[in-house]
Order: C-alpha cells, then sequence, then structure tokens
C-alpha cells in the first residue's frame, strides 16, 4: 500500500510540473526555443484534418423537406459528427515587429457536419403531398461550410501553441433546403484551442468554435463543434 501511495504521489507531481512547464512563458525558455524551432520549421504553414462532435442549436422538425411537417414523425435531431480540413497559411510570425512570439496565421477551411437522420414523411410522400408517391423514406440533415478566418497563435516558436479566432466568414450549404427552397446561408464563426508538436512538423490539437448564421434560408443554422484536429507543416 505505501509503494502505491508513493507511486500515486510521483505521478501527482509529474502531471503538476508537467502543466506548469507547458504553461511557461518565460522569456529564456521562449528563446531557446524560438532558436530551436527556427531549425525545423521553416515557414509556420500547416495542412490540418479536423473531426468531432457538432450540434445544432435549433432543430429542423416540422419542415416540408425534412419531414413533411411532421405528418409521419419528426426529423428533430440536433447533435452529430463533423469532418473537416484545410491550411493555415503564415501571415507575420510577430505581428509584424509588434509582439514578439504572437503570429497571425489565415485559415481556409472545409467542414462537413452530419446532424441527424430519420425514417419520416417528405415532399413526395403521400400524406404531403396527396400524390401516391410512396411512403416514409431516410431524410439525412447535413451541412457544408467554406470558412476563412484570421487566426492568432501565441508562444511561437515552442512546442505548445494556444490559438484563438476572434471572428471568421462561413459560408453554408444546408440539405435538405428549406420550405422555401433556400440552401444558402453566411455566418460568422469565434473559435479557440491548442496545439502541441509530436515530432518534427506533426502536431495534434484541440479544436472549439461557435458558429453564428444569418438565418438566409429561414431556418436557424447556428452551431457548435468541438474535436481534435492533426496537422503538418510544409
Amino acid at each position: 500500500m505505501q509503494v502505491c501511495k508513493g507511486s500515486k504521489n510521483i505521478a501527482v507531481w509529474a502531471v503538476a510540473l508537467s502543466l506548469v512547464a507547458a504553461s511557461a512563458f518565460s522569456d529564456g525558455g521562449t528563446v531557446l526555443a524560438q532558436e530551436t524551432a527556427k531549425e525545423s520549421t521553416a515557414t509556420g504553414n500547416r495542412v490540418f484534418f479536423r473531426g468531432g462532435y457538432g450540434e445544432l442549436l435549433s432543430d429542423r422538425g416540422g419542415e416540408l423537406i425534412t419531414d413533411g411537417h411532421g405528418v409521419a414523425g419528426r426529423n428533430d435531431g440536433t447533435g452529430g459528427y463533423y469532418i473537416g480540413g484545410g491550411t493555415d497559411l503564415m501571415v507575420t510570425k510577430d505581428l509584424w515587429g509588434m509582439m514578439n512570439g504572437v503570429a497571425l496565421v489565415g485559415e481556409i477551411g472545409l467542414e462537413f457536419k452530419r446532424w441527424a437522420s430519420a425514417n419520416v414523411g417528405n415532399g413526395d410522400t403521400t400524406g404531403v403531398t396527396g400524390v401516391s408517391n410512396g411512403g416514409l423514406s431516410k431524410v439525412q440533415l447535413t451541412m457544408l461550410t467554406v470558412s476563412v478566418a484570421p487566426k492568432v497563435k501565441f508562444r511561437q516558436g515552442t512546442d505548445f501553441q494556444p490559438w484563438i479566432i476572434p471572428a471568421g466568414l462561413d459560408f453554408h450549404v444546408i440539405s435538405p433546403t428549406s420550405s422555401q427552397i433556400n440552401y444558402l446561408d453566411i455566418g460568422v464563426q469565434f473559435g479557440g484551442g491548442a496545439e502541441f508538436r509530436v515530432w518534427k512538423e506533426l502536431w495534434l490539437g484541440l479544436d472549439s468554435r461557435f458558429h453564428l448564421a444569418s438565418n438566409q434560408t429561414n431556418t436557424v443554422n447556428n452551431f457548435w463543434t468541438a474535436g481534435i484536429y492533426g496537422a503538418i507543416g510544409f
């Protein structure tokens, strides 16, 4: 029992020291890490692939094409998954000489979301149209987003780099279309996360974002995502 207790204490201290070391912003450590990174990081550009959980803030149940106005059940799921990818293009590694260790990159991203799926009535169902076209069918709710956003990365040149997106531009395509047959929307996103260098220019990170849409499709398209990503520097 004493051995287990001692091992537990050592593990706790090791985790605590690791967290302190990861969050240290001392000038000496930053300078040393920056000089080391110069040998392995030529540009700061990266290609990333990410995925995780996403959720709509409002469901799309009761629409004509999503479930035939609820004639045979509602397609009202809001939570699902997302997958995507993109690239970070370095703009400046020190905010144009104003702040060492703070970089600005431009992110261009592409993301697919699948919110829900249900066997329901739709615009081609007999009970909705009054025409004998068929019964229930599987209707999947999806969204495609193309985005362009500035990303501020802290601790540039070190192995641990937190970042934020103060505001970015979104272009959304929803499927199925709204009851008014509109499917294009625009909006803004806010995000934050952190990444850790695994080896050379291979990085792993955590990513969380909130997307506020203008709802030009006559549907509420606001959503949030949280997940992980892998990136490769080039």
